[in-house]
């Protein structure tokens, strides 16, 4: 479904992105991890319109979407999330996932209805009519969540959903993520809570100074002496190995 190509970008003389590669199949969720400043949510950034890359090539769903606007990528369905969440606070929650809706919704009675059955559909029912500032922040999470799917994707971008959720929230909003696969829509997702990496993931990605080091089955990305390395430093592979032949 999304195939990116030898991606880079540049800011200045950073090359925050190097010839990164990654491809989503339809109907399955693919994680990109690695350790901060690595460059994940610049090539999401780069994925979903945001910033153009100064090199290489996306195709989304048989399309090239590269250097595409981020509203022109979201009417063909590709639609990303942000890992700071921030809501209209005056408006309902209700207004805000309609805000999404109007994506392909125009008229606002409509957005409205529709904006209620996708808030339903995650778990916000008891949450439509209240101001969206004042809800925790797991119900921002649901809400940005919400929003995305009022546009109608077919492949969501999520970044960072779990960011600051307690371990209770992290497996309710990882049945959600999958009760958004099972409905037909593929996912990729950033990502740092390795628990819900390895739930959730079918393929995973990992990026370091900007560059895959890694790709595979969870487990087995886990377990590269180079994905280790980035995580906890130069010579952790070894030292780690070291520790278990000596136990």
């Amino acid at each position: 479904m999304l195939e990116a190509t030898d991606i880079i970008k540049r800011f200045g003389g950073l090359v925050a992105v190097s010839d990164a590669s990654l491809t989503v199949p339809e109907g399955r969720i693919v994680s990109l991890i690695g350790p901060n400043g690595a460059g994940k949510t610049t090539l999401f950034a780069v994925i979903s319109g945001f910033l153009k890359p100064d090199a290489g090539r996306i195709t989304f769903a048989g399309t090239d979407v590269t250097g595409m606007r981020p509203h022109e990528v979201c009417r063909l369905g590709l639609v990303r999330t942000f890992q700071v969440v921030q809501p209209f606070a005056n408006l309902t929650v209700r207004e805000n996932i309609a805000a999404g809706a109007h994506n392909r919704i125009r008229g606002r009675a409509e957005a409205l209805d529709h904006a209620g059955e996708v808030g339903k559909r995650l778990g916000m029912g008891g949450m439509l009519d209240q101001p969206a500032g004042a809800l925790t922040v797991a119900g921002r999470k649901r809400l940005e969540l919400s929003r995305a799917l009022a546009t109608g994707p077919k492949l969501l971008l999520l970044d960072e959903v779990m960011a600051g959720l307690n371990a209770t929230e992290i497996t309710e909003i990882v049945e959600v993520i999958r009760g958004i696969r099972d409905t037909g829509i593929t996912i990729l997702l950033i990502e740092h809570v390795m628990q819900a990496v390895m739930s959730l993931s079918d393929y995973t990605y990992v990026l370091n100074n900007g560059a895959i080091i890694s790709r595979g089955a969870p487990r087995e990305v886990a377990a590269d002496p180079q994905v280790v390395e980035a995580y906890l430093g130069h010579g952790a592979s070894e030292r780690i190995a070291a520790g278990g032949a000596g136990a």
